[in-house]
């Protein structure tokens, strides 16, 4: 089979469904709220996702290693019509595929991870308020102070996955959302921070553990992403049940014609 715009959020929502952890961020982008915003290509049972609603845009090619010669192939046909310049979120062994139209410039080892087991939930002392519209200049206050640099689309709000915590009327520690979607039943955590001034008093456990809880009353599949050398990060996650599912790598890609330019 040839490579093809896939417009048929059905078949797209089969063939990713099959490992929706995996293709969780894809799955929550058949959404209404960001399907406008997304390109698919697909070749046989493989698919990939350019998402334009950021600054620059990303691909999305995630597989699991018996899957990634096949992808390698959907990659290194779709290379020609993709932008000159974006990040690529990619599974271990595609980069080959766009290495002969782009040059590569690594952003780092990330962790997929996913709460396979809840049951630690209840073993942390969860706190945390819905933060919704009103909220949303304290948020973009904190995240200036505490997440400088973080990927925040305020529309997500709207979802009601954004808990906080207060001391006073001070928003001091937030966990959000960058996927929500009852409709493919998964999420996917971001957007969680502390003010330096309140790290280290668990806080982020907290709220983290809060907002794991309420999201499983609506779906099934609660991932997330993270750098591999965040290690509190990734203890943090591990102490609430989250483990290390799979592993793909950030890259900023540049057309070899544009940085010859």
């Amino acid at each position: 089979m040839a490579v093809r715009a896939e417009h048929d959020r059905a078949v797209l929502a089969r063939l990713l469904g099959r490992d929706p952890v995996l293709h969780a961020y894809q799955l929550g982008d058949l959404d209404d709220f960001f399907w406008p915003y997304t390109s698919w290509f697909r070749r046989d049972d493989q698919v990939v996702l350019l998402y334009h609603g950021s600054d620059l845009p990303t691909l999305l090619a995630f597989a699991a290693p018996a899957d990634t010669a096949a992808l390698s192939v959907l990659l290194a046909q779709v290379a020609p019509v993709l932008p000159a310049r974006l990040y690529a979120h990619l599974s271990p062994g595609l980069t080959d595929a766009l290495a002969g139209s782009f040059r590569l410039t690594p952003g780092g080892r990330h962790h997929r991870m996913a709460l396979t087991d809840p049951g630690r939930l209840g073993a942390v002392p969860a706190a945390g308020v819905v933060l919704g519209a009103a909220d949303l200049p304290q948020v973009r206050e904190l995240y200036a102070r505490a997440y400088p640099g973080n990927w925040f689309d305020e529309r997500m709000l709207q979802t009601g996955q954004y808990l906080g915590i207060r001391d006073g009327a001070a928003l001091v520690a937030v966990a959000g959302v960058h996927v929500f979607s009852p409709a493919y039943q998964v999420a996917a955590l971001g957007n969680v921070t502390t003010h330096p001034r309140w790290r280290g008093r668990g806080l982020g456990t907290s709220v983290v553990a809060a907002l794991c809880a309420r999201l499983r009353e609506s779906v099934t599949h609660v991932t997330l992403n993270v750098k591999a050398d965040n290690t509190a990060a990734v203890r943090l996650y591990e102490r609430v049940g989250f483990t290390r599912v799979a592993a793909y790598d950030e890259w900023t890609l540049t057309a070899l014609a544009a940085a010859a330019g």
